[in-house]
């Protein structure tokens, strides 16, 4: 972790050039704020009452857009995870202002000083958000997960539910978590390793703002906390992605299986770094077995990332067979309708099938249109996240132009190669010939572009690995 000294408000002033570039828009027209207005004063008449339940939220300390909220309880040898999500469909109108505008964004975009909501925050911070300050409509899913980690929907109503606390992923003790948060969260990632899943999250490159204004760029390894409620939105996901196949109907999450060449040159990055992976263990074995505190390791994790084809979204094709191959499993997205567009049409056709009724059409035709709405918006969010990136690379790095730094290869092509740097965690891009991945280089940095978030880096002497 690196503190950025910005004593010139580089970094802030880069924000704002980010924002306009991409047209982050965090405001939203008057008309759409009168009617998210009016649409919060709504009061639920189609849900059961499950207030008496012990319902949680786990998430980011300062997160106030909260999806999910959950309680869980024994069935046998099963366990019910009641999955509450949160019911956003119940204050959009399709075609209204609200809905039109949500489809323009299509999600949440996020940046280190703020976001730009996918729905105006009196909805998506406030009303339908699961907040433990009085009771939220929801849609509950119920999935009851066996010894072995498998899950399935028992039944998916909409309830009102009052979230008992608000828990934080850096601060949660076991004490907070319903009893049987831990083995609901151990059955499901056993079921993982099991099926071949190679959902492994390596340590993400991040910037993040300070209480003293300043900020600081890390690579920050997932807390077990969130590995463990991740595995709750997993569960569900999975158990609605089977729901709407066996009905054919629905969209999914879709990733092909990583290229054999990308495969072998993640064996060659492996060898460089010093790091033994065995010629018969798959690359779904080697993830699950690297650890991102290692920062050898952590550089192949990013690089077998990085190797993927990337995921996207398809709508349900009869003959057809969605796959995620991350998941080894067919996969769907359900439980952020307060960040994703998508998830809320999920969770419609997911209700109806689930209480015996048809998919609307409205949903049924959004499972065609949604696929390049959310993969353009998937698109920018990417773009975004990695300018904000650069942005703090250079401002982490100016006032160094002429130092030497020692780096990893982690990709390589006839142009040049990226190279995670040691001592920083800075990746970047160096043009120069004869790379190799897995290669340990000095480089030396020859200028910094703050303006336009660039560094240049000169290949220096070889070094020995």
């Amino acid at each position: 972790m690196k503190t950025i000294v910005d004593a010139t408000n580089v970094l802030n002033q880069g924000l704002a050039a980010i924002r306009t570039e991409f047209q982050v828009d965090a405001s939203f027209p008057p008309e759409v704020l009168a009617a998210a207005q009016q649409a919060a004063a709504r009061v639920p008449s189609a849900h059961a009452d499950r207030t008496a339940s012990p319902f949680v939220t786990l998430d980011p300390a300062t997160s106030t857009d909260l999806d999910q909220a959950f309680c869980i309880e024994p069935s046998g040898h099963d366990l019910l995870l009641h999955y509450a999500i949160a019911d956003v469909g119940w204050f959009v109108d399709d075609g209204g202002l609200i809905d039109v505008e949500a489809w323009r964004r299509g999600e949440t975009l996020y940046l280190p000083d703020g976001k730009a909501n996918l729905y105006p925050p009196v909805l998506s911070e406030r009303a339908a958000s699961l907040l433990p300050d009085g009771p939220r409509p929801a849609i509950v899913l119920t999935v009851r997960v066996d010894p072995g980690g498998a899950g399935r929907l028992d039944g998916v109503e909409r309830a009102i539910i009052r979230s008992r606390a608000k828990l934080a992923y850096d601060t949660v003790r076991p004490s907070d978590l319903p009893a049987s948060f831990a083995e609901l969260a151990r059955r499901v990632q056993a079921a993982e390793a099991q099926r071949g899943a190679a959902r492994v999250d390596p340590p993400e490159q991040e910037v993040t703002a300070r209480p003293d204004g300043r900020f600081e760029l890390a690579f920050r390894p997932r807390l077990s906390s969130e590995a463990d409620n991740a595995a709750l939105s997993l569960v569900a996901n999975l158990a609605v992605a089977d729901m709407l196949q066996a009905h054919g109907t629905g969209l999914f999450r879709v990733m092909a299986e990583p290229e054999e060449k990308a495969v072998q040159r993640l064996r060659i990055s492996a060898k460089g770094l010093g790091v033994a992976w065995p010629d018969a263990m798959s690359l779904e074995d080697f993830e699950r077995a690297l650890v991102p505190d290692d920062p050898r390791q952590a550089a192949l994790m990013l690089a077998i990332r990085r190797a993927g084809p990337g995921a996207s979204y398809a709508p349900w094709r009869a003959g057809a067979k969605p796959w995620h191959a991350a998941m080894a499993a067919t996969y769907a997205h359900a439980t952020a309708p307060l960040r994703r567009l998508a998830d809320r049409y999920v969770l419609r056709a997911v209700l109806e099938i689930a209480n015996g009724r048809p998919v609307p059409a409205v949903a049924a035709q959004a499972f065609e249109a949604l696929p390049a709405v959310m993969d353009r918006a998937d698109s920018i969010a990417g773009r975004i996240e990695r300018a904000v990136i650069d942005l703090a690379e250079a401002v982490l790095l100016s006032g160094k132009e002429g130092s030497l730094f020692r780096a990893v290869v982690t990709e390589a092509d006839e142009r040049g190669g990226k190279v995670q740097l040691c001592d920083y965690p800075v990746v970047a891009r160096l043009s120069a010939k004869g790379l190799t991945p897995g290669a340990v280089i000095d480089m030396r940095l020859a200028a910094v572009d703050q303006l336009r978030r660039t560094l240049t880096f000169e290949r220096a002497e070889a070094a020995a690995a």
